[in-house]
């Protein structure tokens, strides 16, 4: 199995491709292609072409939630492949706001489950486990367990407003190397709540981690708690990109940039 990180928030020094506050990602099994995450514009597309990734046999997206990070791309998308089917978690269309001062900012996907009819998509959602293929899994409706794992108050949905509790958030699992990898776009349930979760619905070892962690201004004691946990449920590499904070990331040797590549074996 490949990964080749599409976009992130950042390129290594002296690239050429480009860099976003957002996410995506091209898996390659054995028997599926496919793309996790769109990114915010579309660029990630772009950034496939320059890396000589072909994206015209794919037939299936993953959006790991609503957020424009995340899937603002998926239109662009379109243009590039000829996606057949996108897998969702649940309560996808519920829109996206954050609070911003005395009022609140847009933060959703911009388009609508109209947008996929028009398009002839097929939307597929994941409400606990969906099976990809022999490798590769979706996983939604994580379990709460750590009461140091909070959402942030400022991320709300719908039209009431309502805190976020991110039921529309899923995370892709791979079976290669020594046990199974989680590939995590943003990890708002909780990285630790994620990882427990798998573990106990899977019965294997979870050996690493890959993704966005949401610990972007965490306290130092968040960090040390998310640290110990994570070592505690035997994650043995942890590959950190985009929204896991400096802060986090500084205790690994490597994160992820635009253009990484993973394989797994």
């Amino acid at each position: 199995m490949k990964m080749t990180v599409l976009i992130e928030n950042t390129t290594p020094d002296g690239s050429r491709l480009a860099a976003e506050h957002g996410l995506s990602f091209f898996v390659e099994t054995a028997r599926t292609k496919f793309v996790f995450d769109c990114g915010h514009t579309g660029t990630a597309f772009d950034n496939a072409a320059a890396l000589g990734v072909d994206l015209r046999g794919v037939k299936v997206a993953v959006l790991s939630h609503s957020h424009y990070d995340h899937a603002g791309g998926f239109p662009k998308l379109l243009d590039c492949a000829a996606i057949e089917t996108v897998f969702t978690g649940v309560n996808f269309w519920q829109e996206k706001f954050s609070r911003d001062g005395d009022g609140f900012k847009y933060r959703g996907c911009g388009f609508d489950e109209k947008f996929l009819t028009t398009r002839g998509v097929e939307q597929k959602i994941c409400r606990d486990v969906i099976e990809l293929d022999a490798q590769a899994w979706l996983v939604g409706n994580f379990k709460r367990r750590y009461d140091f794992e909070t959402i942030p108050t400022k991320f709300v949905r719908g039209a009431e407003k309502i805190p976020d509790d991110f039921s529309d958030e899923i995370a892709l699992i791979l079976n290669g190397g020594d046990g199974l990898t989680i590939v995590t776009a943003c990890a708002h349930s909780g990285v630790a709540n994620i990882v427990a979760d798998v573990g106990e619905r899977f019965g294997l070892p979870i050996a690493c981690v890959i993704g966005g962690l949401h610990l972007t201004g965490a306290t130092p004691e968040r960090i040390s708690q998310t640290l110990a946990e994570l070592k505690f449920l035997g994650v043995k590499q942890i590959l950190p990109c985009h929204c896991s904070g400096e802060d986090f990331m500084k205790n690994f040797p490597r994160r992820l940039t635009t253009g990484s590549v993973v394989t797994f074996t």
